[in-house]
């Protein structure tokens, strides 16, 4: 099964027919690929981009010095950046793990600063949520949780829309033949909501209960988001064991949360033009397999909270502030802590002395 963010590498060549499909979306991180094949579960398939915005160079300086001079920035942000107890080293990769199969370089600020990347202006600065198809209540978080998760997360306003009917975007489906229950093409649902951003969108993020999969060669994906067009789309299908038909533990509905918010919050840090992190232990980092997955935290690495802060020019110590409460609301205690840990300190460093 796979996991977060854009990861794993399958071992099928993409068709002409999926290539042209895949086509469809321009600058595409797929996240949560999981299965070489139509029939292959437990393995994990790889990011499709088409183009990048520009090429990493082939460059893995150590994590501090991707982090970039913080001299001239504030107290309270230089504390914030600081490389200290606060992040726990990335792991050394082993077995499967995504960094064994997935030659990737990285990127550090001063190459997301060059890249060109959106940034919310005084024209777009809202961050919308659309529900596609019914969303349960007893199989996915309350939307409006997440939604709190992600107006904390990324500082900027956050408007869930009205559902749309699956029926209505149009998307191809097929009857996946290991699981034997229906899915949607997820580059015709990008395709669908680039028609629908709303004028004051930074980014339109769809989340809906119907299974997805990332073109004919591949199992499924439980998320794709692009980095140039702002629309991105979630699947929570396979979230509850119950689709596996494995029961489901006293708290599933915690792991729910929490794999929900994890791949939210990655995807739409694609759309800041996040790459996957190799620097820290990070939730943009990839992860080949559910146990990588799930032992990364929910919270950015200093690189890519320094690309954040660049491109949104929020208060560290506010928005760790309301990271403890958006956490505390979802039930994700450990997060919570953590923010709630890193506001004390933030603030104290943002006094004069």
């Amino acid at each position: 099964m796979t996991v977060a963010g854009g990861r794993a590498r399958g071992r099928r060549e993409v068709s002409a027919a999926a290539a042209a499909a895949i086509a469809l979306v321009t600058m595409v991180a797929a996240v949560l690929v999981a299965g070489c094949g139509d029939g292959g579960e437990q393995d994990l398939a790889p990011t499709l981009r088409v183009r990048r915005p520009f090429q990493p160079e082939p460059l893995k300086p150590g994590p501090v010095l991707a982090i970039g001079d913080v001299r001239a920035l504030s107290p309270d942000v230089q504390a914030a950046l600081a490389p200290g107890s606060d992040y726990q080293a990335a792991p050394t990769p082993h077995g499967n793990d995504w960094l064994i199969t997935n030659n990737e370089p990285g990127q550090t600020f001063a190459q997301w600063e060059r890249g060109g990347f959106h940034r919310p202006d005084d024209r777009r600065r809202v961050l919308y949520l659309l529900p596609i198809g019914e969303l349960p209540a007893a199989r996915t978080p309350p939307l409006e949780d997440l939604a709190a998760v992600v107006y904390a997360y990324f500082q900027l306003e956050v408007r869930v829309l009205p559902a749309a009917e699956l029926a209505a975007v149009g998307a191809t489906t097929r009857t996946n033949r290991s699981s034997g229950k229906p899915q949607v093409l997820a580059p015709d649902v990008l395709r669908w909501l680039k028609l629908h951003v709303p004028d004051d969108a930074y980014a339109l993020m769809a989340v809906t209960m119907a299974d997805l999969y990332p073109d004919p060669a591949w199992n499924f994906v439980y998320g794709l988001a692009t980095f140039s067009e702002r629309v991105g789309v979630q699947s929570f299908a396979r979230y509850d064991p119950d689709f596996y038909g494995e029961p489901r533990p006293p708290d599933w509905r915690r792991t729910l949360a929490r794999r929900s918010a994890q791949v939210l919050i990655h995807e739409i840090g694609h759309m800041f033009g996040l790459y996957h992190c190799i620097h820290w232990s990070c939730v943009m980092a990839g992860a080949n397999h559910q146990a990588e997955f799930d032992a990364h935290p929910l919270h950015v690495c200093p690189v890519d909270l320094r690309k954040l802060w660049a491109a949104i020019g929020f208060d560290v110590a506010s928005r760790e502030a309301a990271l403890a409460a958006a956490w505390t609301r979802l039930d994700v205690p450990d997060e919570a802590a953590w923010a709630s840990r890193r506001a004390e300190r933030l603030r104290a460093a943002a006094v004069p002395r």
